[in-house]
């Protein structure tokens, strides 16, 4: 499965303040993430985001500002689907 990257718009922003220590989410892509561009959709983790189309969820979930329950699910989904290109280990974010 591919995944856009979604931002957690301010004015989505929870009060407890995960949103905004962790605003980038994955966004499952049906289409090319450029294409998702500026679409607000939900996220794998539930949040609402706005998709930016030309990053990659490969290179922004491993940051420390990454859902850590976007991480969790995509690592599940990518671990189960034996991952993509010439890796099969789950993404890892880096702290």
């Amino acid at each position: 499965m591919d995944y856009a990257v979604g931002f957690a718009r301010p004015d989505r922003w929870s009060w407890n303040g995960t949103s905004e220590q962790t605003p980038w989410h994955a966004v499952s892509a049906d289409r090319p993430p450029r294409d998702l561009d500026g679409v607000v959709d939900l996220a794998v983790c539930g949040a609402i985001v706005q998709v930016w189309g030309s990053q990659r969820w490969e290179r922004m979930g491993t940051g420390r500002t990454a859902c850590p329950e976007c991480v969790r699910l995509t690592a599940r989904t990518h671990a189960s689907a034996g991952g993509s290109g010439s890796r099969g280990a789950p993404l890892l974010r880096a702290v």
